[in-house]
């Protein structure tokens, strides 16, 4: 395989023998890739993240990156990728045994161990097919290890559709967003987002106008660029 785009609740081991870049992947959901070697890339036009071999990249659903993945100095890239379905983390969420553990709403790196990746390394498909149940099963495990850590995806409902489309918006706050473009990053049609937006009594053209005015507080508040500079 040469793309991080695994099975929804499955697992997948990706590999590149050469450096690539795939730009605007949106993420369709909660996903831990896992860097055995090289290393792997995430860029927006305001961050970067950088998970080497020996450790974890936590990627939160609906967000949307340049993503590199990098040999950097070994015979290949390869990382191990599991995501999870929204059933299953809203599941783990109500049975969770701590509230000590930090949402990922964007994308965190963290340390690899050895159960964390022998736990992984149970969710690849083999030689026989494991049920649906043994796939779920597996995968809590690893939400489990992933909680012990300190580290949570946020279950779907705690997300509004505004919150959605604001956390996307806020990666490419510059983009030329509309209603087409997001109906396609969240894999839907135009009018059910039409639809969405109007359940939710706003426009897209409200939430980028908000998310825009917010980050541009941000920086005027954090930096010492101009009004020009940061409305450019």
């Amino acid at each position: 395989m040469n793309a991080d785009k695994p099975a929804v609740s499955g697992g997948a081991r990706i590999f590149a023998a050469q450096r690539y870049r795939l730009s605007t992947l949106t993420v369709p959901c909660d996903l831990i890739v896992a860097v055995t070697a090289g290393r792997k890339e995430l860029h927006t036009p305001s961050r970067s993240i950088t998970a080497g071999q020996g450790q974890a990249v936590l990627i939160a659903r609906g967000t949307q990156w340049d993503v590199v993945n990098d040999p950097y100095g070994q015979q290949q890239y390869e990382a191990l990728v599991l995501g999870f379905d929204g059933m299953l983390v809203r599941e783990f969420s109500e049975r969770a045994q701590t509230h000590t553990t930090s949402d990922v709403t964007s994308a965190q790196v963290i340390a690899l161990d050895e159960a964390l990746i022998e736990a992984l390394q149970r969710t690849l498909p083999g030689q026989q097919t494991p049920s649906n149940a043994v796939i779920r099963h597996r995968c809590l495990e690893v939400l489990l290890l992933l909680e012990e850590k300190g580290h949570c995806f946020a279950p779907p409902q705690e997300l509004s559709w505004t919150e959605r489309i604001q956390r996307l918006i806020g990666q490419r706050i510059n983009a030329d967003w509309s209603v087409s473009t997001i109906a396609q990053a969240f894999h839907m049609s135009e009018s059910t987002l039409r639809r969405r937006l109007a359940d939710s009594d706003t426009t897209l053209a409200a939430i980028v106008r908000d998310s825009r005015l917010q980050t541009a507080l941000g920086m005027l508040q954090t930096s010492d660029l101009s009004v020009g500079e940061v409305a450019q």
